[in-house]
């Protein structure tokens, strides 16, 4: 079953974020956009150049009123030692939410049983909840972060301009189709 355009369940987790611990729940996320990223593991290869693609981009998703959530299923104070001692992971100002209970990556479908670690997994949640895009792949691949801004600007340009759709390779300023029928065949 999908995720997409279904409601964030309850949650509570807790984050290493500016030097401090926080709690964070669904209610934390209600009110402005959301990116929550999911990772294997801290300490491990290529979790370290995501995040420091997420730090890189960090303005950008500021710019756009949404916030940036990594999830790993360690715990929150892996997560301190590794800000404090990866270069690439200390470039993060978002909050490194720890999941050893492995609740949240088994809410959001990402939970590997037999390995304790999640997949990588990316999803926009929208203001009141919703689950907009969901996207999962396997732990070996890297993901690029300038196409979660470039999804996470379609679902709040789609929010905001019902009945209004974002074609292929869309970007914010370029043109939305209006589907109808007469439409069909012409594109």
């Amino acid at each position: 079953m999908s995720l997409i355009n279904t409601q964030v369940l309850p949650f509570k987790a807790t984050a290493f974020h500016n030097g401090k611990f926080i709690d964070v729940t669904e209610q934390s996320l209600k009110g402005k956009w959301n990116v929550l990223i999911f990772m294997p593991a801290a300490f491990t290869f290529n979790c370290p150049t995501e995040i420091e693609d997420a730090a890189d981009n960090y303005a950008a998703f500021q710019k756009a009123g949404a916030e940036v959530y990594i999830v790993t299923t360690d715990t929150h104070f892996s997560h301190k030692v590794w800000h404090e001692t990866s270069p690439a992971v200390g470039k993060a100002k978002f909050p490194l939410m720890g999941d050893p209970t492995h609740a949240l990556t088994r809410a959001f479908g990402v939970h590997i049983e037999e390995e304790g670690l999640a997949l990588r997994g990316t999803f926009i949640i929208n203001p009141e909840l919703t689950i907009k895009t969901v996207e999962i792949h396997s732990n070996e691949i890297a993901r690029d972060v300038s196409e979660t801004l470039r999804k996470l600007t379609a679902a709040q340009y789609t929010a905001a301009h019902p009945g209004q759709v974002c074609p292929a390779k869309w970007k914010e300023g370029a043109k939305s189709l209006a589907p109808s029928i007469d439409l069909v065949g012409k594109i």
